[in-house]
């Protein structure tokens, strides 16, 4: 007898592939558990994935119950995307967190305030986006868990201090140090794929201390140096100069798209969008609402801003949406 393996429990299997940690393939396994066809064809396979969430809970009791002497760097994502903020030592990183988050990280003037990585949530319009903040990063010393923690990231945050004038060296640097942990960073997504084993990781370069009087002769200096290839957006965070926009282009970073749900009969709800990857589907979006909507849709229909031919059009399955779309799920 034939499996019939469902949408969603490819999705799952996928995300036990690439999980990172025994936490995440555990949840992974019991979303695959939850959505496989339950029928003679499957029973093979669910007593396999009985037999490997066992050995995973196995391997998790048989660990000694010792002190751990260094940081957890996992951070489990939240909102609708997770962006890490790195920086050198003094660079204000946690200064710029509390300024679009509301919140009170740790802040000092002297190197080092920040010891383990430490997620906030920035509102941004009616989303949250989950901002991490990260202990500074040294050139000659990054540690290996944190850079797992960049390559798991939606978006990354590389902040700088306009006020130092070693900016340049200091970023070319770093650049190169993550380099050679194949890290790449990038202020578009890049035209081609990366080599397998290597990251590439869409950021947003932050200059800070924008009001200082060397800010812009600094900062002139760094678009000069790497012509363009770094994309700088200067803002300060005691002033508040920037931060509004800063906002806007840490959406636009992580490449996604607001999604509003509507009950046929009623208004939509703005509140509480859907966010997806940028080119999502009505498909993906019925998926993201629940497993039923996904099985038993017929069609949809869609409610543009902007758009006169779009306003309740019946659309399918395969309808690329678009941000802010309304969509009206029929099944």
């Amino acid at each position: 007898m034939p499996a019939n393996l469902t949408p969603q429990y490819i999705e799952a299997e996928r995300k036990f592939r690439e999980a990172k940690t025994p936490q995440e393939k555990m949840k992974a396994l019991e979303e695959m558990m939850a959505t496989i066809p339950k029928h003679k064809g499957t029973e093979k396979l669910q007593a396999m994935l009985k037999t490997k969430m066992a050995k995973l809970k196995s391997a998790a009791l048989a660990k000694p119950m010792v002190a751990r002497h260094g940081p957890s760097f996992h951070v489990e994502k939240t909102g609708a995307g997770q962006v890490v903020v790195i920086g050198p030592p003094n660079a204000g990183k946690s200064r710029l967190i509390a300024s679009l988050t509301g919140a009170h990280p740790e802040v000092g003037d002297y190197p080092y305030t920040t010891r383990t990585p430490a997620p906030y949530m920035m509102k941004f319009e009616n989303i949250q986006v989950q901002l991490v903040d990260t202990q500074p990063l040294a050139p000659d010393d990054i540690e290996t868990d944190l850079v797992e923690l960049v390559k798991a990231a939606d978006g990354v945050l590389l902040v700088l201090d306009l006020a130092d004038q070693e900016t340049v060296s200091i970023l070319e640097s770093l650049l190169s140090k993550l380099e050679q942990k194949r890290v790449e960073f990038h202020a578009e997504n890049p035209a081609s794929p990366p080599e397998p084993g290597r990251y590439q990781k869409k950021t947003l370069f932050i200059g800070t201390k924008r009001d200082s009087p060397l800010a812009g002769e600094n900062l002139a200096f760094v678009k000069e140096y790497f012509g363009g290839k770094v994309a700088f957006y200067p803002v300060s965070a005691a002033r508040g100069d920037g931060l509004d926009g800063l906002k806007r282009e840490i959406f636009l970073l992580l490449d996604i798209i607001r999604v509003y749900s509507k009950t046929p009969g009623k208004k939509a709800d703005f509140n509480e969008p859907f966010s997806l990857p940028k080119g999502s589907t009505v498909s993906e979006m019925a998926s993201a609402v629940h497993k039923d909507f996904f099985e038993k849709l017929k069609y949809a229909r869609v409610w543009r801003k902007g758009s006169l031919s779009l306003q309740g059009q019946m659309v399918h399955r395969d309808f690329a949406l678009e941000d802010e779309d309304i969509v009206e799920l029929r099944i």
